[in-house]
Order: structure tokens, then sequence, then C-alpha cells
């Protein structure tokens, strides 16, 4: 009988302890945030856990005094029993998050990025941003921090502070300009900063990683020859027409220092968080002689490179054409 009784026992607390607190067997999380309270997180855990675990999760929390101690963060719903899932939960004992930082425009663009995904402060992480005192703490400026961020997916804390948050991503950048790449700029005279910043324009003129280093080649050719860049995603980005397919002669007097017809270089920073083929095609560019290039007329989103002005004259008049007669403005 007692054998009986210990067996019943040790099923029950297998049961209610150690089986998995996740109603469909798949890991689910919840993320508890500073306005969370008691009921708030009972009603976040109860749609996923079964209803045993969930009641012994009630019970564990009432008699714990969980309510008076909530930590926020990020927490595993899943094969886990409820013992161990409350204990995580209530020691604050968080599943990282996967943080994927995109190939985005501006600061705001960043800010709302990684607010989408992390319980940081939007308008707080673009005022540290946007503070040259904040951005000296790295080694940038509030033009070039945007060059900070590759674009990857990260494994960071949801409720990460901001300042744990740009510590990480220095680091993830120091690791990611390795001996090499920063060899390669080296040997091209550019800094990390500026690969970043003429990658941001390679990757504004075209989606074909197959003709990034050939484009990388044609600006870095106008470099050499201290010919003004005269790129239009600069001119894009200084006016804000990001989305124009023309750009206008009246747009090219437009006083800004990100207007690289009318200042010689490159602009003060990236006008985009550049993807990482277009990095690696300006640190391996195609050596070449072209130094204009125009869209081709096809729409492929490739180019037609030329040596001369004359050649480009053609080009361009080919790629007019084909945009008046699809009424394209």
């Amino acid at each position: 009988m007692l054998t009986a009784l210990f067996v019943i026992g040790a099923i029950a607390v297998y049961f209610l302890f150690f089986s998995a607190m996740s109603r469909d067997g798949e890991k689910k999380y919840i993320v508890i945030d500073e306005n969370d309270n008691i009921d708030s997180v009972y009603s976040k855990v109860k749609p996923l856990a079964t209803k045993t675990s969930y009641w012994v999760f009630r019970q564990m929390a009432a008699y714990s005094n969980y309510k008076d101690h909530i930590c926020t963060g990020r927490y595993a719903i899943g094969t886990a029993g409820v013992l161990r899932t409350f204990r995580h939960i209530s020691h604050g004992q968080q599943s990282p998050a996967d943080l994927t930082i995109k190939s985005v425009r501006t600061l705001r663009d960043l800010t709302n990025n990684i607010g989408d995904q992390l319980m940081l402060s939007r308008i707080e992480l673009l005022n540290r941003l946007s503070s040259k005192e904040e951005c000296a703490k790295y080694g940038y400026t509030p033009e070039t921090i945007i060059a900070m961020f590759v674009p990857n997916t990260y494994e960071v804390y949801w409720d990460i502070s901001i300042d744990k948050f740009l510590e990480k991503m220095d680091k993830e950048s120091k690791k990611f300009w390795t001996f090499e790449r920063r060899q390669k700029a080296k040997e091209d005279k550019l800094s990390p900063v500026e690969v970043m910043t003429l990658a941001s324009i390679v990757d504004e003129e075209t989606d074909n990683e197959k003709e990034m280093p050939l484009i990388a080649g044609m600006y870095i050719n106008r470099l050499h020859i201290d010919m003004p860049l005269q790129a239009d995603p600069t001119v894009k980005f200084a006016t804000k027409n990001f989305e124009a397919h023309r750009i206008y002669h009246k747009w090219l007097d437009y006083d800004s220092p990100y207007n690289t017809y009318k200042y010689h270089g490159l602009p003060p920073g990236p006008i985009r968080i550049p993807s990482i083929a277009a990095i690696d095609a300006v640190l391996n560019y195609v050596h070449h002689d072209y130094i204009y290039m125009c869209a081709k007329e096809d729409f492929s989103g490739t180019h037609n490179f030329a040596k001369t002005y004359e050649e480009h004259q053609e080009n361009a008049a080919k790629y007019a054409k084909a945009l008046n007669e699809r009424g394209i403005k």
C-alpha cells in the first residue's frame, strides 16, 4: 500500500513539476516589462500553459510572494516543468532574444527597428545616438555612429539597458572588422567608417550583389582622380526623396554635405546601414577603368558602365527614354 502511494505521489510530483509546461509541447515565450503586475503575468502565462501547470504556477507565485518581486525579461514556456519555469521567471533567469539589425537608412529607422524587438526606449536610444558626447565614447560622431551597426542577428537579453546594448554593438563591430578586413581597407587608403560609407552608397545603387564590386570600383576610381562622386543616392538622402526614380537637375544644387554633386569626397557618414555584401564589395572591388555608370534601360537593376562622358551620355539617354515611355517621373 505504501509503495503504491509512493509511486502515485512520485507520478504526481513528476507530472506537476517536471512534465512540459507548454500546452502544445512547443517552446513559446512571454515578455514581462516594467508595467506588468501579477495579473498581467498570469494573463500571459495562461494561454501557453496546460491547465494543471498554470494552476500550480499560480500557487507557487502566491506562496512565494512573487507579485512583489516581478522581474522583467523574456522567458520560455516550453518543455521544462512548471517548477523550473517558475524558478527562471521569479529569479529573472531569461531566455536570450535574437535581435536582427536590418539595413535601414536613418537613425530613427534604426531605433524603431530595435525598439520593435527590445524593451528599451526608442526615444532615449535615438537621443543617445544623436549625442556627440555619447557617440565619442565609441569613436564616432552622430553622422558616423550608424557605421557601428553591422546588419546581422545577435543574441541579447530583451530588457538589456541602452548602455549594455551599445557596448554589445561596439564589441560586435570590432569583431566584424577582422585584421583581414582592416588590412584591405588600409590598402585602399580607407578607414572602416569610410568603407561603410562607400558601401552604403553601393547598397543604394543596386540589389545585385555580383555587380556591387564593379560599382565600388567605379566610385573608388573617382576618389583616386579627385572627381566628385556624383552619387544619386546621396542626393536622395540629402533631399529625403528616398523613393525617387529620377534625379532632377534642381536637386543637384541642394546645399547639404551629403550632396556629392556639390561636395567632393565621401559624405559625412553612411546614408544607410550597408549590407555585409556591399561592405565586402568595397573591400574586394573590381579594378577597371570605368568612371561612369547609368541604370540599364531594361530596368533589370543593373548598370551600363562607361569610360568616357560621351559614352555615358548615350547610356543616360537610353535610360531617360525608357523612363519616359513608362511614364515614370
